[in-house]
């Protein structure tokens, strides 16, 4: 279903109901009969049990390259759109699988990497260095086993234990092909020495390098896989895997970091997740605040201000007038002049000058279904619009 439809009506059993309800991808309310109403919740996604798959799609159906360019670019890695690439295909999961395995046979074709990992041990002879303040605190007056730390050359590395933890992930995966499934057992098999990560344990930083060049792309859509999905598996326990993401959150995340870079060409500061009062009040409690998206500063003041809305009023049955509102408080509250209404959607630029003020709100429309170079030169140019009317504004004043 899309992500704005109104629902479905289909025959579940009832453990496949509940896992629904707790994926947070969708509602499913039941009806008698074994029938139960299944209503999106706002997030996109998609769940696979060992009978059923439910697939929430993006509006304006966006292909899971663009979805993966997008959550890779607001998790603010450096990501670039060339750097996560993925198999299009219908279905998510066989896209996921066959792209996971595609990349990580490029990466481990010449063999697993190694690298240099740092280990504290306790030992009878010295290795690499003392620690001697845990030696004293630990072994205080012994002089063997020696608290030591040192370098090894090992395949155990960030690097290897994420690829490793991705390919287990997607190996749970119910009713991935079995040509697939194979290949991510070989590719996982060459991983055994690697240490496995614990289920729900923070992922290890690494850092992209020349040494890692080979591994980078598959280590981007890992952590991806990683982050955003999870996979059950076992005796006496239903198989079950769920994708499920924001867009909302993706979209606002984005924009504020592609925005973020192309307004570093001009003067000021963008920040991010701006505060500030609306009202005044005796007591703080009874202040109202606002929070704009985004927010140029110019010599600690605000200049211009951003809003992103992914579902606009208009794509949930309502006018743009709610979206107006809130960013007319935002521009009264920050005494700016212009603000700018970034939604998704394909569209033309237009202007809306507020009567009986002196406030502009431009609605900027940022079509996500055009390929990465092209979504990233659109916010290039609302830069250099925005920025342009920062300019005409201090001419005028």
């Amino acid at each position: 279903m899309d992500e704005l439809s109104g629902g479905i009506v289909e025959k579940l059993d009832a453990a496949s109901a509940a896992f629904l309800n707790t994926s947070g991808l969708a509602k499913a309310s039941p009806m008698g009969m074994g029938l139960y109403r299944i209503e999106p919740v706002g997030k996109v996604g998609s769940v696979r049990t060992a009978s059923v798959q439910l697939d929430v799609r993006p509006k304006d159906r966006l292909g899971l390259s663009r979805l993966l360019f997008l959550l890779s670019y607001a998790g603010n890695q450096g990501f670039r759109p060339d750097s996560v690439a993925a198999v299009e295909d219908r279905e998510l999961w066989s896209a996921l699988a066959e792209s996971l395995a595609q990349l990580a046979e490029r990466a481990l074709g010449r063999g697993v990497m190694q690298g240099y990992l740092n280990v504290d041990e306790s030992l009878r002879t010295v290795k690499g260095r003392i620690r001697i303040s845990d030696q004293i605190s630990r072994r205080p007056g012994m002089l063997v086993p020696l608290e030591v730390s040192y370098d090894e050359f090992t395949e155990d590395i960030a690097e290897n234990r994420i690829l490793r933890a991705a390919l287990e992930r997607m190996g749970q995966v119910p009713r991935v092909r079995p040509e697939v499934l194979s290949r991510l057992r070989q590719l996982k098999g060459k991983l055994d020495a690697v240490t496995r990560l614990p289920a729900g344990a923070p992922l290890p930083p690494w850092t992209p390098s020349r040494m890692n060049v080979r591994y980078q792309a598959v280590l981007r859509l890992a952590e991806l896989i990683l982050r955003n999905s999870s996979a059950e598996a076992g005796e006496g326990r239903q198989q079950t895997a769920s994708f499920v993401v924001d867009m909302a959150k993706v979209f606002q995340d984005f924009v504020g970091i592609a925005l973020g870079e192309a307004m570093a060409a001009y003067p000021g500061e963008l920040r991010l997740r701006y505060n500030a009062l609306l009202s005044e009040a005796v007591r703080d409690s009874d202040r109202l605040s606002v929070n704009p998206d985004a927010v140029q500063l110019l010599g600690g003041r605000p200049v211009v201000v951003y809003n992103t809305k992914y579902k606009a009023a208009s794509d949930l049955g309502g006018s743009l007038t709610a979206d107006h509102y809130q960013i007319l408080a935002h521009c009264t509250a920050l005494r700016v002049p212009t603000a700018w209404l970034i939604y998704a959607g394909a569209g033309e630029v237009k202007l809306r000058r507020i009567l009986n003020t002196d406030i502009d709100i431009v609605e900027f429309p940022l079509d996500l279904s055009r390929p990465p170079s092209e979504i990233l030169a659109s916010v290039a140019e609302l830069a250099g619009q925005s920025w342009g009317d920062v300019l005409r504004q201090a001419r005028s004043d």
